[in-house]
């Protein structure tokens, strides 16, 4: 079984004025909805366990689901009461994710139009030894990941203002910055260093860049240490629509991925 779970439940903020009455899961492009576009994407990539997280107008893409005839493939966790941010999100969605099955989930931004090639993801997250594999490129971006030279994730650079994370992180020379996707994939086992981080924090609603960077932050000892590695897709072609510039390119593409 392939399983993917879809970050849906965001207020799309910088997408006003369409998500004042809409979630931006269903901000057309082309014509489709984003959240239809990333079924299709994962239905077509072999993926035939989906979930999807909902607070902001959950209703409409509930919906949606139902209209579309989905509403047995996709199961929906439901953050209407309190929404979770990322992490906390995969956190809560864990149950529905995982169950007894020990298999890898691939989680995907609803706001990424992308060219990567979901199966081999996961088949070189299996191939390795990586309880997180993120997906980078050398794409540009203002925010880039750190890994060292054995791809494991070491910190986190803001390029505009300087700024490294985790506290007290300085890049050395073996290591090098890429671009995070909003793609990666998470196996089981990260499930008890969610909840260790939620209680150690005090709170479940948490974004999994402060988890992953907590984590690149401990001694390599750390009862919950885990594992986390790039995976590298050098010619990426990706584009987050999550901001009217990037939806206005979106729309002007005559080919999507």
């Amino acid at each position: 079984m392939m399983k993917a779970f879809i970050l849906a439940a965001g207020f799309g903020t910088r997408l006003k004025p369409w998500t004042l009455e809409h979630p931006k899961a269903l901000v057309p492009v082309h014509g489709v909805p984003m959240l239809r576009r990333v079924i299709d994407k994962l239905n077509a990539s072999g993926f035939d366990s989906l979930t999807v997280n909902v607070h902001h107008f959950a209703d409409q893409i509930i919906d949606f689901l139902k209209g579309e005839g989905l509403e047995e493939q996709v199961k929906v966790s439901d953050e209407s009461a309190s929404i979770l941010d990322t992490g906390g999100g995969l956190l809560e969605a864990a149950p529905l994710l995982f169950g007894d099955d020990a298999g890898p989930v691939l989680v995907h931004n609803v706001d990424i139009l992308s060219d990567a090639p979901l199966r081999q993801i996961v088949e070189r997250h299996n191939a390795s030894d990586a309880d997180i594999s993120l997906v980078a490129s050398p794409r540009d971006s203002s925010r880039k990941l750190v890994f060292d030279e054995r791809g494991n994730l070491r910190g986190w650079h803001n390029l505009k203002s300087g700024e490294f994370r985790p506290e007290g992180f300085a890049m050395s020379a073996d290591m090098h910055e890429r671009a995070f996707s909003g793609i990666y994939v998470v196996s089981k086992v990260a499930v008890k260093a969610l909840e260790a981080y939620a209680a150690e924090i005090g709170v479940r609603k948490f974004p999994i860049m402060d988890f992953l960077l907590h984590n690149a932050a401990l001694p390599e000892d750390a009862d919950m240490k885990l594992k986390i590695n790039e995976i590298e897709l050098p010619e990426l072609n990706l584009i987050d629509i999550g901001k009217p510039e990037t939806l206005r390119e979106a729309q002007s593409v005559a080919m999507l991925f």
